[in-house]
């Protein structure tokens, strides 16, 4: 067998690729243009570019070229182009110029724009992002070769997800800069967010899946009573992984490889048929991209395996829903982790003021957290076991809580980073152990070196939460760099963080919280603290609406004031059309399924009743009450759906924000009251007369 290192970036325009296929001149301006170079890429370069990225491409079988890019649909979107043409000859002939590899112009009027452009208005460009390596998916016939791009419309208003995100990472990297100066670190040349994502996700067979509109259709179960054994014994966790899930894992593992993604930890995870792979960190927008590849190809890869993979956050009832763990850190030029406690002094003084920062940053806006992580599927996850609370907060450790806490006494000699925990058995070394515990119900943690954003959903791009996120933290790192600048006047640099740090420690008092953040007593402390507190989808993405949250995007030219308007409609567009879908889902499964089961589960017991009472003289009445109780729910199911059938039609009439809030308010509460219907008639509806495949079957791999 072939070892990753053999083929690891096999299928990815690498440097190493990029070295060994472009001029010399021509590989240092495009180097220098990737990491921030003020020159900019002619069409002489591109030329020379595309021509060695179409050889290497047709050398691994490629046979079209797509701009890949990152839609506001969560998704991602390509459309393929042949290399092939034809010359007025006839002859056939390979191309692919750089001005193809620059810019492409797919339709741009069916995709997501939040009202900022009309249907008849098609034109959008797509345009190369040299920062992310081009890549190519194979096929059986051939490949894409897929170049990461930007998408605008053609006035230039970005309609997509990762436009916000460079200027984001732009403006944390500069404010990162800027404080590294004031530190004194003259020779470091560039910071780089890097971020890992760690991906949770369910696979179930793919044979079942298929039998079930809910999960064909919307990627969760809109209905299913619960199986007798479900995740109460906590068995699934780090268990043993089932030799077919297994195979698949490899499988996906070596297409990720080649794709140059390096995943680190696969494991079982809490729920059953619930798994998680966690990559090896990188740069944040690259981490972005490599994410989205990284679902698609466990999509691919799962129906090679008679798989059905499931991305929603929330697939089934009651058990856990599936997160994407956001770990990010900042990393300057020497190597150095910015968010890495040290046994220097100085070191920590700089370190704290990058803490101070994000703590500064996420208690002036952590309503625009919370917003980010505003999606259909995620409004069923947050608040769960193994899922943060829908009110945001930071965990720090006892630690750091203590440094902050103890700063009115002066500046502590050393922060411990780690120490020895001996185990008191001969047989075992001592092992290193953090200096604080991990709280795995905190949305925001620190842990360790880095912070760990708990609230993205699994289906979401990081794309949405790192833009967020990385705005809040550069508002913050300003901040508490203007703040020290201010007081250096008459102190050391030192002295002047430690004074601003004291007021850090203050002011962000509200957010810092040490506990269990699924006690219900911490929503009534959050609500006296006046942090702000949204459990549904359209509640939260109100707050991009904000005035501080828009002075704060359009102030670090993260999103114009249109932009944000635009986003937040799109976000809300999103949830009406999913909510709607899942209702009719909902309905159809339920006339078309249940609702025949029902009787025909009837029309058996009717006749087994009638020739037990032909054999018996009374009694039977336990019976016949079980009888009533089903022809009550089927009764009460016609009812319930009627009103479901005119609710739809409701809010199809009304305005994008009255929809969402009649959705949320009513439509919610409805579909509950139609699924425990439903569900208690399943339980009672007999194996040969189930329509859909139940949980008891659907939550075992066999």
């Amino acid at each position: 067998m072939e070892r990753p290192t053999s083929y690891f970036g096999r299928h990815v325009f690498n440097e190493k690729a990029m070295r060994e296929r472009l001029p010399k001149d021509v590989f240092e301006q495009l180097t220098s243009a990737i990491n921030g170079g003020q020159q900019k890429l002619d069409s002489r370069i591109a030329d020379v570019v595309a021509a060695a990225m179409k050889e290497w491409a047709i050398s691994l079988g490629a046979t079209h070229y797509a701009h890949w890019f990152h839609p506001r649909t969560e998704l991602t979107a390509e459309k393929h182009m042949a290399f092939l043409s034809v010359d007025e000859r006839g002859t056939p002939l390979e191309a692919f110029t750089g001005g193809e590899l620059i810019q492409s112009e797919p339709d741009a009027s069916s995709l997501p724009s939040g009202g900022t452009r009309s249907t008849f208005e098609a034109r959008g460009y797509t345009a190369w992002d040299p920062t992310s390596p081009a890549f190519i998916i194979p096929t059986e016939n051939g490949g894409t070769l897929c170049i990461p791009s930007v998408f605008l419309s053609w006035d230039g208003t970005p309609l997509d997800m990762k436009t916000p995100l460079l200027k984001a990472i732009t403006a944390i990297e500069e404010r990162a800069m800027r404080m590294l100066r004031l530190f004194g670190n003259r020779g470091i040349r560039w910071v780089k967010v890097t971020v890992g994502a760690e991906q949770e996700f369910f696979l179930i067979d793919e044979e079942l899946a298929r039998r079930r509109p809910d999960l064909v259709l919307c990627g969760r179960t809109v209905i299913g009573c619960l199986p007798p054994k479900g995740q109460q014994l906590e068995d699934h966790y780090f268990g043993a992984i089932h030799p077919r899930v297994l195979a698949y894992m490899e499988e996906a593992e070596q297409e990720l490889h080649k794709l140059g993604i390096a995943i680190k930890t696969r494991h079982d995870e809490v729920a059953p048929c619930q798994f998680e792979f966690a990559p090896q960190f990188t740069e944040a927008n690259l981490a972005t991209d490599q994410n989205q590849i990284t679902m698609s190809t466990m999509k691919r890869i799962a129906r090679c395996h008679g798989l059905r993979l499931l991305l929603h956050e929330k697939p089934f009832a009651v058990i856990n829903g599936s997160g994407k763990h956001t770990n990010f850190s900042l990393m300057d030029s020497d190597g150095h982790n910015l968010l890495e406690p040290s046994t220097s002094q100085r070191r920590n003084v700089q370190f704290l003021a990058f803490l101070g920062g994000l703590l500064l940053g996420v208690s002036k806006y952590s309503s625009l957290l919370r917003a980010s992580v505003a999606s259909p599927g995620n409004m069923y996850r947050l608040g769960g076991n193994e899922a943060p609370p829908a009110i945001m907060s930071v965990y720090l450790g006892n630690a750091l809580t203590d440094v902050l806490n103890r700063l009115e006494e002066g500046f502590p000699d050393e922060i411990p980073t780690k120490g020895l925990m001996d185990l008191g058995l001969n047989k075992l070394p001592s092992i290193k152990k953090e200096n604080s515990d991990r709280n795995r119900t905190a949305p925001l943690a620190f842990t360790g070196n880095k912070f760990e954003f708990r609230a993205t959903g699994a289906s979401q791009s990081i794309a949405g939460p790192l833009t967020m996120l990385l705005t809040i933290w550069a508002w913050g790192i300003e901040e508490v760099t203007n703040r020290i600048e201010s007081r250096l006047g008459n102190t050391d640099i030192a002295d002047a963080t430690l004074d601003v740090l004291r007021d850090v420690a203050k002011e962000s008092m509200a957010i810092r919280f040490e506990g269990n953040c699924y006690d219900p007593e911490w929503h009534e402390e959050a609500r006296r603290r006046g942090l702000p507190i949204a459990n549904a989808t359209p509640e939260a993405l109100a707050y991009y609406l904000i005035p501080e949250n828009r002075d704060l995007l359009s102030g670090l030219n993260v999103m114009t004031d249109r932009e944000i308007t635009a986003y937040y409609e799109t976000r809300l567009e999103q949830y009406v059309k999913t909510v709607d879908i899942e209702m009719a889902v909902m309905d159809d499964m339920i006339r078309h399924g249940i609702l025949p089961s029902i009787s025909r589960q009837i029309t058996q017991e009717g006749s087994a009743l009638e020739k037990a009472a032909s054999l018996l003289d009374d009694g039977l009445e336990t019976w016949k009450g079980h009888m009533k109780t089903l022809c009550g729910i089927k009764e009460a199911l016609l009812q319930k759906l009627e009103e479901l059938k005119n609710f739809r039609k409701k809010i199809k009439m009304e305005e994008l924000e009255d929809s969402a809030s009649l959705i949320t308010g009513d439509g919610l509460k409805l579909m509950n009251e139609i699924r425990s219907l439903s569900d208690a008639a399943e339980s009672w509806i007999a194996d040969d007369l189930q329509p859909f495949p139940p949980y008891r079957d659907l939550l075992v791999i066999h």
